[in-house]
């Protein structure tokens, strides 16, 4: 599976990181390709590109407040979830996407 997706939380500092780094090492775990930017107080890092988006079978937004940007991922499936689930339980969510998935 591939997702690509954004990660931003309140304060845009702490969350918004840890909640990226735990989707990549559970995305690799699970032997799936996942891009997450991040949104914070610096502004966008890591930004997804047109083909990142294109390829993406869903899109997940681990965000805890407004972010910019989520017009690119028109016609995708997506999840929005806070960053304290992406934190806690990314290999979960991520299970859970992929069940979705099948369904469609």
């Amino acid at each position: 599976m591939k997702v690509v997706g954004i990660c931003a939380c309140c304060s845009g500092i702490a969350h918004t990181y840890m909640a990226r780094e735990a989707l990549l090492q559970a995305g690799a775990a699970l032997g799936h390709e996942v891009h997450f930017e991040t949104q914070g107080t610096i502004g966008v890092e890591d930004e997804l590109t047109p083909e990142q988006i294109a390829d993406a079978d869903a899109v997940l937004l681990a965000v805890d407040v407004h972010v910019e940007g989520t017009d690119r991922f028109e016609g995708k499936k997506t999840m929005k979830i806070p960053t304290d689930l992406a934190i806690k339980a990314p290999k979960a969510v991520l299970k859970k996407m992929e069940e979705e998935l099948a369904k469609a």
